[in-house]
């Protein structure tokens, strides 16, 4: 994936033109990032990501013939895949746990302010997870009360984990982002980096926001999640 900074390439995917249009528009005003295709349907989107290869995917969960979670699911199976965020007008936390295990790297309301989107965005494209705290909280708890198995093989491989690949693992599962785990590590990004991907391919997750899911069924977060 490009890192933040110039160049990231993102693909808008949602059947509203208005929508498509304003988030272009912010996007492309804040600098350093390319809207570089469109697509009105999920069916667009692996022509789109085959065709222009994007670092983010800005993806709409309520869309005809094929929805946001299906096509998140397809584009997430290519080679080498693009991040893909959910943005959509509802607040919906089946749909959303739903979007996170076909693989989505975050999750963002129609509502948010257009400098969170720009951030996410940003963030999307260096693999940082983008999940609000208020979300990962009640995804926390809609998963130990409706789903408590939903990771439990991917949980059984924590114990191929090393010490310091725990301590990442819990840190991500309180929602910290990489500099952020750097310092409360006394590490360098880079460091991080590493430890990260290395946790990833080991439990066999797509993302960070299933890893910190998984921090969390584990107890390996300490029952915290950052004030927003």
């Amino acid at each position: 994936m490009t890192e933040a900074g110039p160049g990231i390439r993102v693909v808008l995917v949602d059947d509203q033109d208005l929508v498509r249009a304003g988030t272009r528009a912010i996007l492309e005003q804040a600098g350093g990032i390319e809207v570089v295709g469109e697509g009105a349907d999920g069916l667009d989107v692996l022509r789109l990501v085959r065709g222009l290869r994007p670092d983010v995917v800005l993806m709409d969960l309520c869309m005809p013939r094929m929805d946001g979670v299906r096509a998140t699911e397809l584009v997430r199976a290519l080679e080498d895949p693009p991040s893909v965020l959910v943005l959509t007008a509802f607040e919906d936390d089946a749909s959303v746990l739903r979007a996170m295990r076909a693989g989505a790297g975050g999750y963002l309301v129609k509502s948010v302010r257009p400098a969170q989107l720009v951030a996410a965005v940003r963030s999307a494209a260096t693999g940082d997870a983008v999940l609000v705290a208020s979300v990962l909280r009640r995804l926390v708890t809609r998963v130990q009360e409706t789903a408590p198995g939903l990771f439990a093989a991917e949980r059984e491989r924590i114990p191929l984990l090393s010490g310091r690949e725990r301590e990442v693992l819990g840190l991500i599962g309180r929602g910290m982002a990489n500099d952020d785990i750097a310092g409360a590590l006394h590490m360098s990004p880079s460091s991080v980096r590493t430890y990260v991907s290395r946790l990833l391919a080991k439990l066999g997750v797509a993302n960070r926001t299933q890893a910190a899911l998984i921090a969390y069924e584990a107890r390996l977060a300490e029952g915290r999640v950052p004030p927003e």
